[in-house]
């Protein structure tokens, strides 16, 4: 008789275990920011529960180069918390959307002293379980080649994306013109036709 209910609960654990699949957090893993520029820690998450923007709670921490004691970044829950005290006062802004599942922050103006791994943990009750998100910060003095090359494709990809779209706009225009040129021309051969006196 006491068999059955212990075998009852641990079924009853199993599937809860089955259920709760443990939130899943995606970073970047390894991110560079040229210092006393803006930088965006994206950080996004996928929960087994439905998302209740008032039960989340996002927490965001620094583990600096050297040895050291952990620093809280960021705290989120029903509203976003920005550090009061330490290096990262009044330099994080929130830039992430709940319902979106996007926990993402910005840090503003870096520095050196910013070099270091964030750590960004999301919990959705009753997903509370499960792995957390890294970013590996590198803060230099300019922009590596891999980065400039970056942004010069970003630049050449929308340059031709509009020249693209201009030649897209004048073909349509010119078939648009050559189309009511040739209904003008087909209305106006027959009136030639009449007026013509060889036809007679």
């Amino acid at each position: 008789s006491v068999s059955l209910p212990l075998s009852l609960s641990l079924s009853l654990c199993a599937l809860g275990v089955l259920q709760v699949r443990g939130i899943r957090v995606y970073t970047s893993g390894e991110m560079e920011a040229v210092n006393g520029t803006d930088a965006r820690l994206k950080c996004t998450f996928e929960s087994s529960a439905p998302i209740n923007v008032n039960s989340v709670v996002i927490t965001w921490t620094f583990r600096p180069l050297k040895p050291g004691q952990e620093e809280s970044v960021f705290h989120y829950q029903q509203q976003p918390y920005p550090p009061l005290e330490g290096i990262f006062k009044k330099r994080i802004v929130w830039a992430g959307d709940i319902m979106g599942q996007d926990a993402s922050i910005i840090i503003r103006e870096v520095k050196f002293t910013y070099n270091g791994t964030y750590v960004c943990q999301v919990k959705n009750p009753p997903d509370v379980h499960g792995q957390v998100g890294e970013i590996r910060l590198r803060v230099v003095t300019t922009a590596s080649f891999s980065e400039i090359l970056r942004l010069v494709l970003i630049i050449a990809g929308s340059i031709a994306g509009v020249l693209i779209l201009l030649v897209i706009v004048m073909s349509c225009r010119r078939c648009k013109k050559k189309g009511q040129r040739q209904l003008q021309d087909n209305v106006e051969a027959p009136r030639k036709e009449r007026k013509d006196p060889t036809a007679w």
